[in-house]
């Protein structure tokens, strides 16, 4: 199985290109061999590569500057996914992408399933949702994989932005009415990585079976706010005793894109399907940390 990676940088990707390469023959790209803001470079590239599986962890992931570059994040999260749909269509590739609980507009007090109707209300979410529309048009075998507050020790990330200005201010204002489930980008890797194997085991490519293909919710279990999981960063980095936390509401703190303040995702499918069990948030946290140390 040839198995190409885009977005082998990211938080997601730097994790996948450490473990999915037993799968088969692995070929990476980053942006600068594949950059998603010009569609126009992705056909050919994979055409050249002519791989038997596409795992998508390239996104534009800013969520307040979207608001300001829209045609930016349309065009990288809901054009390229479809132009990568539709090639590998032609060249009978299967596709795994990665998506976000940002497709909710977080007035449900009940856990998000598959099959709740998405409603963003940012652009970044616009645009996830419609490149989760193209890649369904193209008619492929796909698995898109929606998570939520992914987190690592490289790149950006809310864990990583916490810890630097905890060493920098004394007090620190963190909303506390937006509930969501943080999620390593490790155990995001791992899950794909078994997911991976298993319809690769099914033949997946050859027997198309309309339960391996769809979206499925991939979080780490459990929940809580931002302040919650600044609460739990400090802690366990041993630096709460220097920085105080202070819990505020969205109102308090105004961003140009708005949040919904609900976005736990259900995992009853990917469980069903993929015998998957995401690990805990703060069981995943403590071995992020730990890991450094």
């Amino acid at each position: 199985m040839k198995i190409l990676l885009i977005g082998k940088t990211g938080q997601v990707g730097g994790e996948l290109n450490s473990i999915v390469g037993d799968l088969g023959t692995l070929i990476t790209l980053d942006r600068e061999q594949m950059d998603l803001s010009k569609p126009n470079s992705i056909e050919p590239a994979i055409l050249e590569i002519q791989p038997d599986i596409i795992i998508n962890a390239a996104a534009y992931t800013a969520v307040d500057k979207a608001e300001d570059e829209p045609e930016l994040a349309m065009t990288v999260n809901g054009v390229a996914p479809g132009i990568m749909a539709n090639t590998a269509k032609k060249v009978g590739a299967g596709l795994i992408h990665y998506s976000t609980d940002y497709v909710f507009d977080g007035h449900s007090d009940k856990l998000y399933r598959e099959e709740d109707s998405p409603c963003p209300v940012n652009v970044y979410g616009k645009s996830k949702l419609a490149g989760e529309k193209a890649i369904i048009e193209a008619k492929i075998p796909y698995l898109i994989l929606r998570t939520s507050w992914v987190y690592s020790l490289h790149g950006k990330s809310f864990l990583k932005t916490i810890k630097k200005l905890s060493t920098e201010k004394d007090t620190l204002r963190i909303v506390d009415d937006q509930i969501g489930s943080p999620t390593w980008a490790r155990s995001i890797a791992l899950a794909t990585h078994e997911i991976l194997g298993y319809c690769s085991r099914k033949e997946w490519l050859k027997k198309p079976d309309p339960s391996l293909s769809g979206i499925f919710h991939l979080t780490c279990q459990g929940n809580t706010s931002w302040y919650g999981f600044a609460k739990e960063i400090l802690k366990l980095s041993g630096e709460d005793l220097n920085t105080q936390l202070s819990p505020i509401p969205t109102s308090e703190y105004p961003t140009p894109a708005a949040r919904p303040l609900y976005s736990v995702l259900c995992n009853e499918k990917v469980k069903n399907i993929f015998d998957i069990e995401m690990p805990h948030w703060l069981n995943a946290i403590k071995i992020c940390l730990n890991e450094k140390s």
